[in-house]
């Protein structure tokens, strides 16, 4: 009878359900620093109904997201925003809107990184939608085996300096660049390793545009539009 027990209590032990962390951000005031860790399965940080969101001058973020199937999701309005999110696992969701309301001050000067270790990740960042970014610092790295993700960004500013480097294959890049632009212009810079994959770059503005792109492997389909 004691050792059915310890067997019952050992098949509980691995088919108790993984539980996940959530986390609902609303702030409201000038100056917000936030640092956030999670780490495990199906943890939120907001989501694709309810997004965190942040209004005020000033804000500075430090998210590391670890695990699968994790989602972040932040609006953001204010004068200035700088921050780096971090993502380590599978099949995870970041979506970041800085001036997605236009309520205040339009994020005039955006630095953002977001860094990510892992597959099959959706990453999509709107930096500018209703009033363009004075200046927006964009940069998106993913190490070496970020295989099949998909990266959409699309900035609106006056002076963009939008980075984005992936070693993996089959992945997905959709790049919208626009704004007037300053007499700097803007400056996209592209750097692929891996083989199958998709790149859609749109780059527009008045002034000076640029655009280095660097890419090493097989089957890769290549679009790019400039326009004054």
């Amino acid at each position: 009878m004691r050792n059915v027990t310890k067997i019952v209590m050992f098949l509980m032990m691995f088919t108790l359900p993984v539980m996940a962390n959530d986390i609902y951000v609303t702030q409201s005031g000038a100056t917000l620093t936030l640092d956030v860790l999670q780490d495990g399965q199906n943890n939120t940080i907001g989501n694709s109904t309810t997004a965190s969101t942040v209004t005020g001058a000033t804000s500075n973020f430090n998210i590391d997201q670890i695990g699968n199937s994790n989602v972040l999701t932040f609006d953001i309005n204010g004068a200035n925003y700088t921050g780096v999110f971090s993502t380590t696992g599978n099949s995870n969701n970041i979506d970041f809107n800085c001036d997605s309301g236009g309520t205040v001050s339009s994020c005039a000067t955006v630095t953002a990184s977001i860094i990510w270790v892992g597959s099959s990740n959706d990453l999509d960042i709107d930096v500018g939608e209703t009033a363009d970014a004075t200046g927006a610092n964009i940069t998106i790295a993913g190490a070496s085996g970020s295989d099949s993700n998909v990266i959409a960004g699309t900035v609106d500013g006056t002076s963009v300096i939008f980075t984005l480097s992936v070693n993996g294959d089959t992945n997905n890049f959709l790049v919208d660049i626009d704004g007037d632009g300053d007499s700097a212009g803007h400056t996209y810079i592209h750097t692929h390793t891996g083989s199958i994959a998709d790149v859609d770059i749109t780059q527009s503005g008045i002034y000076d545009n640029m655009i280095t792109l660097t890419t090493s492997g097989d089957n890769h389909n290549i679009d790019i539009i400039q326009r004054d």
